[in-house]
């Protein structure tokens, strides 16, 4: 099995990694490490790189250059899953079924559930809450350091 992460991992720990002295590096591979099985595939959707680079649009000019640098580490680091037919009919799929009981999570966690649902892959996030919604999709809370 493989995991994907949600953008909450990334940014949470690229926030804790500022306030503290270990690296974001290291805080995400200790966090990895105590969450996922050594012989997992990581990666990040599409819709993940997007919501990252929009931070770096979105961003002061004296913070713009550390994010970008942040964000293209991360996409060099893990590939990139597109969006493609296949998880654009699951994506229909969990949207119909969100939508029908009255209970909706939003396009992008939508979207991140449907890119691990094509693979059999669990999404890896801070915010368990929307993803539990989705059935049939396994999610992990990250573990971080101690």
């Amino acid at each position: 099995m493989g995991a994907l992460l949600d953008t909450s991992v990334l940014v949470a720990l690229e926030r804790r990694s500022r306030d503290t002295t270990t690296a974001f590096g290291q805080l995400l591979a200790t966090s990895l490490e105590r969450t996922l099985a050594a012989e997992e595939e990581v990666a990040i959707s599409a819709i993940t790189a997007s919501e990252l680079l929009h931070g770096v649009h979105r961003a002061t000019s004296e913070h713009r250059s550390r994010r970008e640098a942040f964000v293209e580490g991360i996409i060099a680091t893990f590939p990139t899953i597109p969006f493609d037919l296949r998880v654009a009919r699951i994506h229909a799929r969990i949207w119909a079924e969100l939508v029908g009981a009255g209970s909706d999570v939003g396009a992008h966690d939508r979207l991140i559930a449907a890119t691990a649902m094509s693979f059999g892959w669990q999404v890896v996030t801070v915010n368990t809450k929307h993803f539990a919604k989705i059935a049939g999709l396994s999610v992990v809370q990250l573990m971080p350091p101690a």
